[in-house]
C-alpha cells in the first residue's frame, strides 16, 4: 500500500516561500493568482494491505515527525 502525505501551512501562517513565488508569477505576467501556498509532498511505501493500521500509522508518523502540527496541517491519501 501507498501513502501520499501533504503538508501545508496551516492558514493565518505567514507562508515566505508562496509569497516569493506569487511575487516572481506576477513579474512573469501571470497576474491573475491571487495566492500561493508551498507544502511538501511525502510518498511512502507501506508494508501492509490493513488500510486502517496504515492510515492509523501514517497519522501517528505525520504527528511524532513529519509535520509540525502547530503550524502545519497534513493530509493523508492512501492508494493500493
Amino acid at each position: 500500500m501507498k501513502a501520499k502525505v501533504s503538508i501545508t501551512l496551516k492558514r493565518g501562517i505567514l507562508d515566505p516561500q508562496g509569497q516569493a513565488v506569487l511575487h516572481a508569477l506576477s513579474s512573469l505576467g501571470y497576474t491573475g493568482v491571487k495566492d500561493v501556498r508551498v507544502g511538501k509532498l511525502i510518498e511512502l511505501d507501506l508494508a501492509t494491505h490493513d488500510r486502517a493500521g496504515a492510515e492509523a500509522e501514517v497519522k501517528a508518523m505525520c504527528e511524532r515527525l513529519l509535520a509540525n502540527t502547530i503550524i502545519e496541517e497534513y493530509r493523508i491519501e492512501l492508494m493500493e
